[in-house]
């Protein structure tokens, strides 16, 4: 089992930032992809993005390029996803999932077996 859990999260004005951690515990293996979902109030689950832990590569969507920054703590198993230049249509909340690999498939919920509990994200005008 792997076991993940956001912290961050809250309320900010549009044009602030946040940063939300993501962190990966359990039987994880050497390598494994851990991206963040968004879902806004009366939507749909959307991928925002993805990094390949002990690989290479990261993945962000193109609603959230240049504003929006994926990274990671190695040693601690953390993922961070660093909100810039927010707007209200990024209130949502979001969870972090993990699977084997970041491939073609990285922005498709449906290929994810493990998830965070989610933390709310609310932006005001």
């Amino acid at each position: 089992q792997v076991q993940l859990v956001e912290s961050g999260g809250g309320s900010v004005q549009a044009g602030g930032s946040m940063r939300l951690s993501c962190t990966v515990s359990g039987r994880t293996y050497r390598r494994y992809c851990v991206t963040w979902f968004r879902q806004p109030p009366g939507k749909g689950r959307e991928a925002v993005a993805a990094l390949f832990h002990g690989g290479e590569g990261t993945y962000l969507a193109d609603s959230v390029k240049g504003r929006f920054t994926v990274s990671e703590d190695n040693a601690r198993n953390i993922v961070d996803l660093q909100l810039d230049s927010l707007k209200p249509e990024d209130t949502a909340i979001y969870s972090c999932a993990s699977k084997t690999y970041c491939d073609i498939d990285w922005d498709d919920p449906l290929k994810y077996a493990y998830w965070g509990q989610g933390t709310q994200v609310t932006v005001s005008a």
